[in-house]
């Protein structure tokens, strides 16, 4: 049986709260990229955070990656092995541009098999270089940081370059190989929220 543990919109809330002064002091984005769907909600409420007096607020794009698929009647989704982009930037437009010579965060809910990191990081590089050279800007350095909620400590499938493993991945918190359910993925919010207080009592 998979344990499983339930975490509440207050708890993610306060681990974005007790991680952004990290994340402005090491990584000082410019620009957050949120991978949904789990990605979504803590780049929100960490952009509360992040907002220094007198700057706007750090912009938020969104790409959507799939990796985990639903197997038969169980409701527990297993990873898959294939990453699929459901949303991604325009690689034609202001959106891609906007990213070239920027200190961008790459946002998750959780670093699992790392699959999913890796494939956004790759591509986003990827498509970063290709904008530079159709702008004539390949002298403006890019650099890609990760935060995640959660990283389960546990064997990677896949890798993340040496730099930003070295100084410029956060993970809130550190957990076992456990399903995590986050209050977005919950039907019934009560419920999970109960089963979240039951397990502060274990």
């Amino acid at each position: 049986m998979v344990h499983k543990i339930y975490v509440t919109y207050n708890q993610v809330h306060k681990l974005c709260q007790n991680s952004a002064e990290r994340i402005l002091d090491d990584f000082k984005p410019q620009l957050m990229v949120a991978i949904g769907g789990g990605g979504y909600v803590p780049a929100r409420i960490l952009r509360s955070f992040l907002k220094r007096p007198g700057s706007p607020n750090i912009p938020i794009q969104a790409i959507g990656l799939s990796l985990y698929e639903s197997l038969g009647s169980d409701p527990v989704e297993q990873p898959g092995t294939k990453v699929t982009r459901t949303q991604w930037l325009d690689l034609s437009s202001l959106e891609m541009a906007n990213l070239i010579g920027k200190d961008i965060l790459i946002v998750d809910e959780v670093d699992d098999t790392r699959t999913t990191l890796e494939y956004a990081v790759k591509e986003l590089e990827k498509d970063v270089i290709e904008a530079q050279k159709k702008l004539g800007r390949e002298s403006e350095k890019t650099r890609f940081s990760i935060f995640v909620l959660h990283n389960k400590d546990k064997p990677k499938k896949g890798q993340l370059p040496e730099d930003v493993v070295q100084g410029r991945y956060l993970a809130a918190r550190t957990v076992g190989d456990e399903w995590i359910c986050y209050p977005w993925e919950a039907t019934d919010i009560d419920e999970h929220d109960r089963l979240s207080k039951e397990q502060e009592k274990q």
